[in-house]
């Protein structure tokens, strides 16, 4: 295709801005869809009160006339011809619109009219005139530098130039199916629309175009786990295993003995395993993991397991050690954090097979990690490791099973998507001993309760998390900070307790030496932001206190209750909140992940909320897979037709998709 420097009008500074919103293509230009349409709708004259805002179209009647005063404020005047009489206009600081107000020209004008004079003092003036009375005008994300005029400009000459080479990722059929217009007038007519049904009609075929490409790439991927039969060969003694489960001093749940038992059978299996093990915060999945580690050791080959934090990872690497300290295992750690010396006998051992099961963080993925036969990859929290990071540790083995773990719960919506190619476990029951959290609501006002209630634990020899949406104060909020409550607590329990802060712009050595204290019960009220959202386990901590509560969704506010009530201890969530209460009381009323997950996904569609947008799981330019969830499934079913239909196999659209889904 074209390379974007060759439209006309782009020279290398606009080059430089357009990739800084991620455009380097032709095809990511003509892609780059406005976010909003300012609406503009002709008003008449006679019907506008004085004072009131007016939107009115016409033809420029006098030659403006520029004035300038001091200080650089300027006015131009000028007569314009509307379809309901004459009126002046004057608009300040403007004066490069003089050349482009020429006598005939049509513009329309956007102000506020002084019915006496009749004059419009215009707040914008934008050039050409309103069709059908109605004007639809394409707001895009721009940066600094390059304006909405300027990408509108290149994004019609890209058009206008290169728009048979665009490509249209629907298979004519579809096309013919559901009357779609062709790609190139799609995209003519969503950057340039001229009604509003026009915009909706291929609005929801470039849509409907996004999500067939992306379902169709989740079906493929599927399709080849399944027919992949060189999966590696695994005889598993399976009265070891019984005796290991037996050993680890609890009883499994149901939901931990079925995903056991799925992750078993894949191990055993011809084809390679890629299943996701979701559960609610506390819902023990951790051990579920450690168990199919365990299975992959008995049929001879080596595990890896990558958390997010080196403290997570020192969690899981003391908790595997502990359940198999009677077993002749060679268990290691590998962080960042690891001295030059023990990661070169860490990097021996894992190449020559003597190290058998290994914990780590991304230190696991460094070119000089090599495994003598890794056979079982386990992510934990897999949405805070981006895609490339994720597939460089299954990539270190020969076909090593897969397995990701998500303690955030994801609704079905947003699972068919991110997680389509895979098999799900998944975890609801809490053990046996935990207590429900009980969740409050208090104002600001009811601070004192706050603090009563944090005392009384306190007193009981029990420690309390504080959470703040802010580290420290920014300009034009009132939104509570971790450093200002730092000061509050001091106030109020300094003398007795040991205070101390968490945040994310800390050095991660300062963060975990705070985290192992707080564990240790050396801190005894931890301040933070949501960075303890995943962290270690502290049994003792019996209190979470959430500042300014409705800045957070609700699924945060779920996995960040989640870091209390770790044991059989009673444990309560207090949410401070003067605003968005009626949300809020979802929290008091449902303590379910997957119930929360769903309303959460309700209020405020996929956005941010996994942690996907870090991850570059989810790239849709204009589909929404909350509000277009009808056209996803129909896209879903669409393109897996297309996929097993044998008679397209010589198609070139599907031979590119699958060529596209192989460069990743």
């Amino acid at each position: 295709m074209t390379e974007l420097k060759d439209v006309k009008g782009v020279g290398p500074k606009a080059l430089s801005l357009l990739n800084k919103l991620n455009i380097y293509t032709i095809d990511d230009l003509v892609t780059h869809y406005p976010f909003r349409y300012d609406v503009l709708e002709r008003n008449d004259l006679s019907q506008v009160e004085d004072g009131e805002k007016i939107v009115i179209d016409g033809k420029v009647e006098s030659v403006p006339i520029l004035m300038r005063f001091k200080a650089g404020l300027n006015k131009i005047n000028f007569r314009l011809v509307t379809p309901s009489g004459v009126v002046g206009v004057s608009i300040f600081n403007r004066a490069f619109l003089k050349n482009q107000l020429t006598v005939g020209t049509g513009v329309t004008v956007i102000g506020k009219l002084d019915k006496v004079k009749n004059v419009i003092t215009a707040s914008e003036i934008k050039m050409g005139t309103l069709s059908n009375k109605v004007r639809i005008d394409p707001v895009y994300h721009c940066t600094s530098g390059l304006t909405n005029k300027n990408l509108s400009t290149y994004i019609n000459m890209a058009l206008l130039m290169y728009g048979k080479e665009i490509s249209d990722y629907i298979p004519k059929e579809y096309i013919d199916k559901y009357d779609f217009l062709n790609k190139k007038t799609a995209l003519n007519i969503i950057h340039n629309p001229s009604t509003a049904d026009k915009l909706k009609e291929v609005t929801i075929r470039l849509k409907y175009e996004e999500l067939f490409a992306f379902m169709f790439k989740i079906n493929y991927l599927k399709q080849q786990h399944k027919k992949e039969k060189n999966g590696l060969e695994r005889k598993i003694d399976r009265s070891k295993l019984d005796k290991f489960i037996n050993s680890i001093g609890f009883c499994l749940t149901t939901d931990q003995k079925q995903a056991v038992d799925e992750i078993i059978n894949d191990l055993e299996a011809g084809s390679r395993m890629n299943r996701l093990l979701q559960g609610d915060v506390g819902s023990g999945k951790t051990i579920v993991a450690f168990i199919g580690m365990f299975a992959n050791y008995l049929s001879g080959y080596q595990s890896a397991l990558m958390a997010p934090t080196e403290i997570l990872a020192m969690q899981h690497y003391q908790n595997l050690k502990s359940f198999l300290e009677k077993e002749q295992i060679n268990v290691e750690l590998l962080t960042g954090s690891t001295s030059k010396k023990e990661k070169q006998s860490i990097y021996k051992g894992l190449k020559d097979g003597s190290i058998h099961m290994i914990i780590g963080t991304h230190a696991l993925i460094q070119d000089e990690v090599e495994y003598s036969n890794l056979g079982l990859v386990i992510t934990d929290e897999q949405h805070r490791f981006g895609v490339h990071q994720r597939a460089n540790l299954q990539n270190k083995g020969v076909k090593p099973d897969v397995l990701y773990m998500s303690a955030t719960p994801i609704p079905r919506t947003y699972a068919l998507t991110i997680f389509g190619d895979m098999d799900v476990s998944t975890i609801k029951e809490r053990p046996k001993g935990r207590q429900k959290i009980k969740t409050y609501i208090k104002t600001n006002e009811e601070i004192k309760d706050v603090l009563a209630m944090m005392y009384k634990e306190l007193k009981s020899n029990h420690q309390v998390y504080v959470i703040a949406p802010l580290i420290e104060d920014t300009e034009n909020t009132s939104l509570v900070t971790v450093c200002k409550l730092k000061d509050q607590m001091k106030l109020a329990f300094g003398e007795r307790y040991k205070i101390d802060i968490v945040h994310g712009k800390m050095a991660n050595a300062a963060k975990d030496l705070i985290m192992e204290q707080f564990k240790n019960n050396e801190v005894h009220i931890l301040i933070s932001t949501t960075v303890i959202e995943v962290g270690v386990d502290v049994p003792n901590a019996t209190t979470m206190v959430i500042f300014d509560a409705e800045r957070f969704g609700l699924s945060t506010l779920h996995q960040l209750r989640g870091r209390v009530g770790r044991s059989s201890l009673k444990s309560q969530c207090i949410l401070i909140s003067d605003h968005d209460v009626d949300r809020l009381k979802i929290m008091e009323q449902v303590d379910d992940g997957f119930v929360i997950s769903e309303e959460d996904f309700k209020l405020r569609g996929h956005g941010d909320l996994f942690g996907t947008k870090q991850s570059g799981d989810m790239a849709f330019k204009i589909a929404n897979i909350r509000s277009d969830y009808k056209i996803l499934l129909q896209a879903k079913k669409d393109s897996k037709e297309y996929l097993l239909n044998k008679d397209n196999e010589e198609d070139e659209l599907k031979k590119y998709l699958i060529a596209s889904i192989a460069r990743g």
